[in-house]
């Protein structure tokens, strides 16, 4: 299983957020690029960078930041948040992000987030699926949409999708533990008829403990996004840099 830590920038900082609550800003260092450097050195290849402002704004903001990640680290960068258009899409790609995450768009716009995964390809488009009671959230979770969790994944895994993130809102930045009964839901409901394939889930939000990782990798999860966790210390990068070398 995939260790990707996340870095969510506002005005071009590390903040964290509360279920996505954006009153519940804290910051936790003034440099996005220290902060992935300080993880490269702990071994960790991969990185889970959200553009708050860009979320907030409805287009790519931060791409400057991304572009500054990738020239000077080897990570491999999944970048998300207000990536509405081609342009934006365009910009995320040559500022060096590795994947892109879209979210409000795969409701908003099927079109073009289907013309999306033709263009790049499963590799490089991953779906996020923020829920609340298993019911899609949009626009940086200030709103909710009508579209059902699991039908929702269902729909884009017929079109191709491989890579879903799903966060469940209730449990972002509050350190209570992963939702683990809707991961195992998630996996067990989008195997294929064939039982050939199924998708690579990615858990995030409510990782508080590293006796949590192994137990996701246990269930299928392809990869945790963890944020909160790190930031306050509640997991060292030692413990993570052990897990990437021993399991």
């Amino acid at each position: 299983m995939r260790i990707i830590p996340a870095i969510d920038i506002i005005d071009g900082k590390c903040v964290r957020l509360s279920k996505g609550d954006y009153n519940t800003k804290k910051i936790y260092n003034e440099s996005p690029l220290e902060v992935a450097k300080q993880f490269e050195a702990h071994g960790i290849q991969h990185l889970h960078l959200v553009d708050l402002d860009g979320a907030k704004s409805k287009h790519i903001v931060n791409y400057k930041i991304l572009e500054q990640i990738a020239s000077k680290t080897k990570m491999n960068i999944d970048f998300g948040g207000g990536l509405k258009s081609d342009e934006d899409l365009k910009i995320a790609f040559e500022s060096g992000a590795k994947q892109i995450t879209g979210g409000s768009i795969a409701v908003k716009d099927k079109v073009i987030f289907e013309s999306w995964i033709e263009k790049y390809g499963a590799e490089k488009i991953i779906l996020g699926a923020d829920a609340k009671d298993e019911m899609i959230a949009v626009s940086g979770w200030q709103e909710e949409s009508k579209e059902e969790l699991i039908p929702f994944i269902q729909s884009y895994q017929e079109k191709g999708i491989e890579y879903v993130i799903c966060t469940d809102i209730s449990k972002d930045g509050m350190l209570e533990g992963p939702s683990f009964d809707l991961y195992k839901k998630i996996l067990e409901e989008t195997v294929t008829s064939t039982g050939d394939k199924k998708i690579k889930l990615i858990a995030s939000g409510g990782i508080s403990t590293f006796d949590e990782l192994p137990k996701l990798a246990e269930m299928g999860c392809e990869g945790t996004i963890i944020g909160k966790a790190i930031y306050e210390n509640r997991i060292s990068l030692k413990q993570l840099e052990d897990y990437i070398l021993n399991y």
